[in-house]
């Protein structure tokens, strides 16, 4: 395929999904992602689209936001691996929240087997994952429904979450930084999502390598509330996206990554071909990034000391805890 040829797939796939993947757009132009690499940057030159960390977009990101067909299509690899690792910290009989999206669906895919849960959510489509689970009750949100990603918003949705108390909520975003935490592009998702928030007492983000780094309009979840980043490895040439990982477990977030040593054995829960999983699979024992800082006294000139979060299961199996240690200061 000649250049030009390569670059118009490019940006034909870019207009129809919103956002892509490098991973993507070098598998369906059957090259490498340095050359698609190249071939986005010369696009951007033309102000055709935007370069994202690992992908490409649309122009005018902050803005935009793609539709439940779009996501759907956007590192789906990623995003099935992210919610296999994820599912493993889920124990049975907890309740949780389950916030919208397309890496919470598939979350909510998995935990169908999970007995004696308690799902509590304001999207259909972690609704309908979950609908014929046997031993998983399904508690839906009110609100107003927004049919691009068919999720229940509004103030009905947030006056129906006041009140509850639940142990962790799993939700996604359109970015996540290190700077602002999780954000979104749309008002209305970022307020039910903040509500989601107050009503656990921990929160676990699930967002791939390609919203690392992007910042969108609304903030949902501020860095310092969110308890676990479970994320998928960033190729080895995204510089931005490892320093922005850092720069996360700097402030105390832990990481968890999809895909590292141990990926593809059993998560603690029975597996997608109904065999039984051990939660407590094949780990690797790094350090972990505290929940949050606090000052233990006596501590050398008041150095920041980790406090780490006992609350939540070890990782299972389907990944590793990232050996992102906060850096001294």
């Amino acid at each position: 395929m000649f250049a030009a040829e390569r670059r118009q797939l490019i940006l034909e796939m870019v207009r129809a999904n919103g956002a892509v993947s490098l991973r993507e757009l070098a598998r369906v132009v059957q090259t490498s992602e340095v050359t698609v690499r190249r071939d986005v940057r010369a696009l951007e030159a033309e102000g055709l689209l935007d370069r994202r960390h690992g992908g490409a977009v649309l122009p005018g990101g902050f803005t935009r936001e793609s539709g439940f067909p779009q996501k759907s299509h956007l590192a789906t690899a990623e995003k099935t691996a992210i919610a296999d690792l994820a599912a493993g910290f889920v124990e049975e009989g907890e309740a949780i929240v389950v916030g919208a999206g397309t890496t919470t669906q598939e979350l909510a895919r998995r935990l169908a087997r999970v007995p004696g849960l308690t799902v509590v959510t304001n999207s259909l489509l972690v609704a309908q994952a979950l609908a014929h689970a046997n031993r998983v009750e399904v508690v839906m949100t009110g609100g107003t429904l927004r049919g691009s990603n068919y999720a229940l918003v509004g103030s009905g949705a947030e006056q129906s979450l006041q009140g509850l108390r639940v142990s962790r909520a799993f939700l996604s975003g359109s970015g996540l930084t290190a700077e602002r935490g999780l954000s979104t592009s749309n008002m209305l998702s970022a307020s039910v999502d903040r509500a989601l928030v107050q009503a656990a007492g921990e929160v676990v983000v699930l967002a791939d390598h390609t919203k690392l780094g992007s910042d969108t309009m609304f903030q949902t979840v501020p860095t310092d509330v969110i308890t676990r980043l479970v994320t998928d490895e960033p190729p080895a040439h995204d510089d931005r996206a490892a320093t922005e990982l850092q720069a996360l477990a700097d402030q105390g977030v832990q990481i968890a990554v999809a895909g590292g040593p141990g990926a593809g054995h059993a998560t603690g829960q029975p597996g997608l071909d109904g065999s039984a999983g051990d939660r407590r699979g094949p780990r690797r024992d790094v350090p972990l990034p505290g929940q949050r800082r606090s000052h233990a006294p006596g501590a050398a000139g008041g150095a920041p000391q980790l406090r780490p979060a006992a609350s939540l299961s070890e990782p299972p199996g389907g990944g590793r805890v990232a050996d992102l240690a906060p850096r001294r200061r």
